[in-house]
């Protein structure tokens, strides 16, 4: 007697599609040379990795990623750490610029003109389904629990959502559901956010994925491009319009969030602001963090840099190079500092007698004798100059670096030039 098969992964019939050509302007100078889903992340990722690294682990094996400012570091990163799709696996991996290919286009002048301007190619890979992703959030999330509730529910689109308190909600585009998580209206950053039935105090606002079918979004998006009105946009425009002629189904986060079960909660972030890009790179110093890296049944991958191990030196009582709670990458030297509660990114160097306290160093910093840092995030590549002091003087710091409104200094290169200019 044959034994019943189980049913093939949805993920194995859908394309994932990130857009990852937002200019990322509320991170400031981090996003001058880059895009933001190229800014570098805990250690060692970019931001993209992680929408990229949820599809793979889904079971994905067909991805897109549509870029346009900024692109190149993006472009790059994509080329040398995502190289690895094989055609002859039915597997595809597109980098997918702006390049005028649909007459009358130019750059992409909404998040759906992103996908319609490659619709073609999309639709020449005959995928069921496809899911639509923001690539500039830090999240672990099994994208294939969302295709099955799409599939079972019968729904035009599905949106992947949060909870978040309804104060803190304004900020978001919320979903009014129904008792089964229909939604019946979508409000754009709305005054008063509607809570969710089971949970008042609670709103249902927008992660930025959506999963339709093929067919069906093809369809859509047509209708949108002839729509002089419309901004071409999937969370103002094609979203909307579903809700209002269509079936759209909220995935709530909670159901689908990949934790190890050490974990206290799901974990979304959105890093678009320097506060909150430093905040959740501190969080990953936790001793149980709230997103963990460890995870090897969900991996995060990038793209690695061949570098040695990450070395300490110096023991002497005034001069001993250690780190503790804290992130060290390959290549980094720590030698007779302390660095406490950071996180240092591939070849950063630390020479001695240095207080490195909540603060994350991208690639390739080097910091000068007798420097103390507090609460800073410093781009890729900067020499800080010896016994600089930051984050001990609020107005001090505020006339050299990039001081937010939340205490946090960001330094950069030309900050550092004009210091002695």
């Amino acid at each position: 007697m044959l034994k019943p098969q189980t049913p093939a992964p949805l993920a194995r019939h859908a394309m994932a599609y990130v857009l990852a050509g937002g200019r990322g302007t509320r991170l400031m100078e981090l996003t001058e040379r880059r895009v933001k889903p190229a800014v570098f992340f805990g250690a060692k990722s970019r931001i993209i990795d992680f929408a990229l690294s949820n599809a793979l682990n889904s079971g994905i094996r067909r991805i897109g990623v549509a870029t346009q400012y900024k692109a190149h570091s993006l472009i790059r990163h994509l080329q040398r750490g995502w190289n690895f799709m094989r055609a002859e696996r039915n597997e595809s991996f597109d980098i997918l610029p702006a390049s005028q290919r649909v007459e009358g286009s130019g750059w992409y002048s909404g998040t759906a003109d992103a996908v319609y301007q490659n619709l073609d190619i999309i639709e020449a890979y005959g995928v069921r389904y496809m899911i639509v992703l923001a690539g500039d959030h830090v999240y672990k999330m099994d994208y294939e629990v969302m295709l099955q509730q799409h599939e079972a529910s019968g729904a035009d689109v599905t949106v992947g959502c949060i909870e978040v308190p309804r104060a803190e909600a304004m900020a978001f585009g919320v979903m009014q559901v129904d008792q089964e998580d229909r939604i019946v209206s979508f409000l754009e950053k709305p005054a008063d956010p509607p809570g969710m039935p089971d949970k008042p105090e609670m709103a249902l606002a927008s992660m930025g994925i959506y999963v339709f079918s093929t067919s069906f979004l093809a369809e859509q998006l047509r209708r949108d491009a002839a729509d002089p009105q419309s901004s071409h946009d999937f969370g103002s425009d094609l979203v909307p319009h579903i809700v209002r002629n269509g079936r759209a189904q909220a995935h709530r986060f909670t159901d689908s969030c990949v934790t190890t079960g050490e974990e206290a909660s799901s974990y979304w972030r959105d890093v678009g602001t320097v506060d909150a890009y430093w905040q959740a790179n501190i969080d990953l110093c936790d001793v149980v963090p709230p997103l963990d890296l460890y995870d090897r049944d969900w991996p995060i991958w990038t793209h690695s840099e061949l570098s040695p191990p990450a070395k300490f030196v110096f023991n002497d009582e005034a001069r001993r190079g250690m780190a503790v709670d804290s992130l060290v990458s390959g290549g980094c030297i720590v030698s007779g500092s302390h660095v406490e509660r950071s996180v240092l990114s591939t070849n950063v160097r630390v020479h001695s007698y240095c207080d490195l306290n909540s603060s994350v160093l991208l690639p390739g910093v080097t910091v000068n004798r007798h420097t103390r840092l507090t609460r800073a995030v410093v781009d890729s590549g900067v020499r800080l100059p010896e016994g600089l002091v930051v984050g001990e003087d609020a107005e001090a710091d505020a006339r050299r670096f990039r001081r937010t409104a939340g205490g946090v200094t960001l330094i950069t290169q030309p900050m550092v030039d004009a210091l002695t200019a």
